[in-house]
């Protein structure tokens, strides 16, 4: 029987997700504990091409990346649990709940986002995800995403 995974490096996380630049929006996961729970890195960076436009002048993070952020953080934790490296898997979004955001996230942050499995049926996952920047509140959400494998 092999160790559990534990983290996961920008490799393994390109292995379980699809995502690539410019939308892959996770550094590394860690912590992750069987599948129940992890936390992403992101490392908020001018240069993301997001911030040419929001705003000009006054970069801030969008909300719906800094969510996206949290589900990337959810899916590499399932699939390294589930030992989903190399397997082409899909993650599409159900819904997302209560949804709110408590301050601004900009270039030169570091966001840790914190995330735990509420609920499994299947193929069907609700999480919990809270985005902290220096252990300040920044974002929190409810979401529910199926992941999914091609068959073999």
């Amino acid at each position: 029987m092999t160790d559990p995974v534990t983290s996961a490096d920008l490799e393994l996380i390109q292995r379980i997700i699809p995502h690539r630049y410019p939308f892959l929006l996770v550094d590394k996961v860690r912590d992750i504990k069987e599948g129940k729970s992890a936390v992403g890195i992101k490392n908020v960076t001018f240069n993301e091409p997001h911030f040419q436009g929001h705003f000009p002048g006054a970069p801030i993070m969008p909300g719906v990346t800094i969510v996206e952020a949290m589900a990337q953080t959810a899916a590499v934790m399932v699939g390294a649990h589930l030992g989903l490296a190399d397997k082409n898997m899909l993650v599409y979004f159900m819904s997302i709940d209560g949804c709110k955001f408590r301050r601004k996230v900009v270039p030169g942050d570091v966001l840790e986002l914190h995330v735990e499995v509420t609920k499994e049926r299947r193929k069907i996952y609700k999480f919990r995800g809270e985005a902290f920047v220096e252990g300040e509140l920044a974002a929190e959400a409810e979401f529910t995403a199926m992941m999914d494998l091609p068959q073999e």
